[in-house]
């Protein structure tokens, strides 16, 4: 009810625990959807995955933009931090290039950690930065992602908060150069690594092989990776996945698909077999705790 029941520090730990129990032949694959609004959230902890995911693309999307890094730390931080303020799973959240120099990478960090978020993600794309799964991107020199790095490693102050380092590389420079970029990443201090755009399970296994920490895989629909299931992404030693997307096209999909037959019928009746139904959005949002609240509290009227 209202917030979630846990802190946000306490999610980071749950977040370590189970990165470092996961990958291997019985660690599993960490699953997390990408929740287009705190609501969204709310139905991800009840459905049982193991965190939820706030994708950049999403909350451009959201606010009608492209994702070419219009949106401001402000937007992502308030967003993001909604989305953390209802969910008792670790939340992470797309970074982008840290929205601008080194010190502003720092700034990010602690805006985010304030926020109630368990972990983020950098990237070494130039600023601004494109889709990862589009062609035509650019990345900056290693040794400039490695300040980024450095810079998050050190205005971190609960060192649970779990940073991430994103190589879009393997689309510019190619598998090893962005084998080699990642070993560097770690070596700045970046607890995992999210290899971008891979374009099968062996460029997953390459990505395994080149580090000691765990792997994102991005299972986004319409790009360069086909979506392979968890176990196949288990069986090259993948930690975590992401579905950024999926959501937000889903109710997309079906928003647009209404609008059509409102306008084309005239009325809405024809859909509410689609819809979800106004009980069960009570039950995600917990609405009887409300009421129970209300009468132990409010449990008193004055005479008239």
């Amino acid at each position: 009810m209202l917030h979630a029941q846990t802190t946000a520090a306490s999610r980071r730990v749950t977040l370590r625990e189970a990165l470092a129990a996961s990958g291997g032949p019985d660690g599993g694959v960490l699953r997390f959807p990408g929740a287009f609004n705190p609501l969204t959230a709310l139905l991800i902890g009840q459905l049982g995955f193991d965190g939820v995911y706030v994708s950049g693309a999403v909350l451009s999307a959201d606010l009608g933009l492209p994702d070419i890094g219009l949106a401001t730390l402000t937007e992502v931080a308030g967003r993001s931090g909604a989305i953390a303020r209802v969910t008792d799973l670790p939340a992470i959240v797309d970074a982008d290039t840290g929205f601008g120099e080194p010190m502003n990478v720092a700034r990010t960090v602690q805006v985010l950690e304030d926020a109630g978020l368990a972990g983020c993600h950098l990237e070494d794309q130039v600023n601004p930065k494109r889709c990862g799964h589009l062609d035509g991107k650019s990345v900056v020199g290693t040794e400039e992602m490695v300040r980024r790095i450095r810079a998050a490693v050190a205005a971190r102050r609960d060192p649970n908060f779990v940073l991430c380092a994103r190589t879009d590389a393997r689309a510019v420079e190619g598998l090893g150069a962005a084998a080699e970029r990642a070993k560097a990443y770690v070596d700045a201090g970046a607890d995992m690594i999210f290899p971008e755009a891979m374009t099968g399970l062996d460029e997953f296994a390459a990505m395994r092989a080149a580090v000691d920490v765990p792997i994102l895989a991005n299972m986004t629909e319409f790009g360069k990776s086909e979506l392979f299931t968890v176990e196949q992404l288990g069986s090259v030693g993948v930690n975590l996945v992401i579905y950024p997307v999926t959501l937000l096209r889903l109710a997309m999909g079906a928003v647009e698909d209404g609008l059509h037959r409102i306008r084309d019928e005239g009325t809405q009746a024809g859909l509410t077999d689609r819809m979800q139904h106004r009980a069960r959005l009570y039950e995600v949002l917990d609405y009887a705790s409300y009421n129970v609240f209300d009468d132990s509290i409010f449990n008193f009227r004055l005479s008239d």
